[in-house]
């Protein structure tokens, strides 16, 4: 079980596929599943155990042989719920899968939550509506909006007070860099932030797809998650910038979503953060990617997006639901001017990293990842480090560590964006 603000998901690992049937009952709010062609054991008594408190969407299951041959799992629900249940065939290391998706009647709205998230920074308090309230900012038509330019979701939900001066960027006086700044950035020159600029963090896998797992067990999942939250620590003290994470717990988030997301709260740039993996233990350094759109830079960043891109299969998605807009974002549609955009970016980042510790190669490289295809949000992937590399798992594991690589990606940002500013929007978002 995977609970969630975004959504809670249950998974059932079977020998073989199960024929099952699924209905949504009220009053009270409840979702019946019934399993046919086996009886009542251990493992699905145990079920009931799994359920957490902090769960946003489950109270409590209750499972009980319905008649013979059939299982009956109930969830009882705290509020209403979109349900999906799904097949998976076996990948990687899981056999079949059963999969139950219990979604909020009304979606989490990214703006929505980064709106309030903002708020909080500034001690302004909530700027918004609860996180799956309706309305503001929702963006059901990705591509128009591409068209249309990012102009389109500022007008809704502006906020007053002490938080609204935070976020109205345009109107803010320019912040001017000092001269000990400058030094730091290199040869940047003197620039003004003049809005608002939110940087989309993408910590990578999640939920049940693990990403890649060191000998000494560490996980790349949870070592992504901490680096990311330090990373939007710093951001969050930084004048100017915002920050907005794909996902800020264990949870799975498909990658067309990840993109989706950084672009309904109109990201000016995306980071996904990753630790690399390979068969040879003694690969070592950090390396940071853009997109390509021919071929990769070399065969192993063809290996490794071909690795990444595979999390829709490892951790479950339900492609039946998938809109034509959004899988049409995992298609080529990004500019040259996103990709050099992108390359600028990362080549301070790599610096950066390269301050930290070894890097694995002294340029930046170039693979078709899904989740840097963002036409409109220059984008880049940071492998932090080899996790399949016994000393380089040790490093990551360590908070020390991982707050000197979020400073070294953060540096990067930063000087990124002092040698060259973000272009004014028409509106505040």
């Amino acid at each position: 079980m995977w609970p969630a603000r975004d959504y809670t998901r249950v998974t059932l690992e079977l020998d073989a596929p199960l024929p099952h049937q699924h209905a949504l009952v009220s009053s009270p709010p409840r979702v019946v599943v019934d399993l046919e062609g086996i009886d009542l054991d251990t493992t699905l008594r145990e079920l009931v155990a799994k359920v957490r408190s902090d769960d946003p969407y489950i109270s409590q299951v209750r499972v009980g042989q319905f008649k013979p041959g059939v299982v009956r799992l109930v969830f009882d629900l705290k509020e209403e719920v979109a349900p999906r249940l799904f097949a998976l065939p076996p990948v990687e290391s899981y056999r079949h899968r059963l999969v139950l998706d219990l979604h909020p009647r009304t979606p989490v709205d990214p703006l929505t939550v980064l709106l309030a998230e903002t708020g909080r920074q500034s001690g302004a308090g909530p700027l918004a509506p609860t996180d799956r309230q309706a309305g503001i900012g929702q963006q059901s038509d990705p591509i128009g909006a591409l068209i249309r330019g990012h102009g389109d979701l500022a007008a809704a939900g502006q906020p007053t007070g002490r938080g609204a001066q935070a976020l109205a960027a345009p109107t803010e006086a320019p912040r001017r860099i000092s001269t000990s700044a400058k030094r730091r950035a290199g040869s940047a020159p003197a620039a003004a932030v003049t809005r608002m600029v939110t940087i989309a963090i993408d910590p990578g896998h999640g939920g049940e797809d693990p990403g890649a797992i060191g000998r000494g067990g560490t996980r790349e999942k949870d070592v992504v998650l901490a680096i990311a939250r330090r990373l939007r620590a710093r951001i969050a003290t930084e004048p100017g910038m915002r920050a907005f994470m794909t996902r800020d717990d264990d949870f799975f988030v498909p990658l067309a979503t990840r993109v989706h997301k950084a672009r309904q709260v109109q990201a000016d740039r995306f980071v996904s953060i990753h630790a690399d993996a390979f068969v040879n233990p003694r690969a070592r350094g950090a390396s940071v990617y853009v997109l390509s759109k021919d071929r990769a830079s070399s065969s192993a960043a063809r290996w490794l997006a071909t690795r990444e891109n595979r999390a829709d299969l490892i951790g479950g998605v339900d492609l039946g639901t998938r809109s034509p807009e959004v899988a049409k974002l995992l298609l080529d549609l990004s500019t040259s001017a996103q990709i050099r955009d992108s390359s600028n970016l990362a080549r301070i980042v790599l610096g950066q990293l390269g301050a930290v510790g070894s890097l694995h190669k002294p340029a930046i490289e170039k693979a078709g990842f899904a989740v840097l295809k963002a036409p409109d949000v220059p984008s880049i992937l940071v492998e932090t480090a080899f996790i399949s590399n016994p000393d380089e798992e040790r490093r990551l594991a360590s908070r020390a560590y991982q707050d000197r690589i979020a400073g070294a990606i953060f540096a990067g940002i930063r000087g990124y964006l002092r040698k060259y500013p973000p272009a004014a929007r028409s509106q505040p978002t």
